[in-house]
């Protein structure tokens, strides 16, 4: 069965770091599981921190713009052509790890075939490996909007201020329904020995789950190209028990 995290919050908000951390902490504890690494933010900033400018979206498959690796094979049907241009899409991270990017999404209540193919064609593709981490747009409406799948674990990542409880709160309003009966809260990313108390107080008043907190990292702060952090990685590891995902490998961490 197929393990779905996916990680939310604003634009800034050391999304990618995060979802970087966990790749990191998962392969530690499941060396032997495959990976998916599910780009849906629009910025792309998880392919980038790769090193990875990746052009070939499923958004490019949706528009007729994708440039194909090989050969478009004959005698497809449609259904068929979108399975096999989403394959054509992904990209090797390791031997266990892929990514693939979306890019824009069509509107849900769209009609057009193409809408409910390429949902068909990601289901399938999400079903193939152990674990799936999306890095999503805002909420998980945006995801919702290209694949209808079922979440485990949606992480909200906010910062140490009120300012930013208040909109992790409409995040939350936004993403509860897709979150479709999985664990949803909230990771408080930036810590920098603030007093947190007024803060974890509206989070609760707000009936925010607080998962975890992250320390502030200066080396991210100096501009790390690769979004990769030992501080972030650790702070996963020591709020990894409290979170709805396998924990027969925890003693590993």
């Amino acid at each position: 069965m197929t393990v779905k995290i996916a990680i939310t919050g604003k634009s800034g908000s050391g999304k990618t770091t995060i979802t970087k951390a966990f790749l990191n902490v998962l392969q530690e504890m499941f060396p032997e599981k495959s990976i998916l690494l599910f780009d849906n933010d629009l910025t792309a900033e998880l392919a980038h921190s790769f090193g990875m400018d990746i052009r070939n979206t499923i958004y490019g498959i949706r528009s007729g713009k994708h440039e194909y690796k090989t050969g478009i094979p004959e005698g497809m049907s449609k259904h068929d052509f979108v399975e096999w241009a989403i394959e054509d899409i992904l990209v090797p991270i390791n031997d266990n790890v892929d990514i693939i990017v979306s890019w824009f999404v069509g509107a849900k209540d769209c009609r057009c075939p193409i809408t409910a193919q390429i949902n068909d064609a990601c289901q399938k593709l999400i079903e193939r490996y152990d674990f799936v981490l999306f890095d999503c747009e805002f909420d998980l409406k945006y995801l919702n909007q290209l694949v209808e799948t079922n979440i485990d674990l949606a992480l909200i990542v906010a910062n140490p201020t009120i300012e930013s409880v208040k909109l992790t709160k409409r995040i939350a309003e936004f993403s509860t329904k897709h979150a479709d009966g999985g664990q949803l809260g909230v990771v408080v990313n930036k810590v920098n020995n603030q007093d947190l108390d007024s803060v974890y107080k509206t989070m609760k008043e707000e009936e925010l789950d607080i998962l975890g907190a992250i320390p502030y990292d200066d080396n991210l702060a100096d501009g790390t190209a690769d979004w990769e952090s030992e501080v972030v990685e650790e702070a996963v590891k020591q709020f990894y028990f409290r979170l709805n995902l396998p924990q027969e490998n925890v003693s590993k961490l």
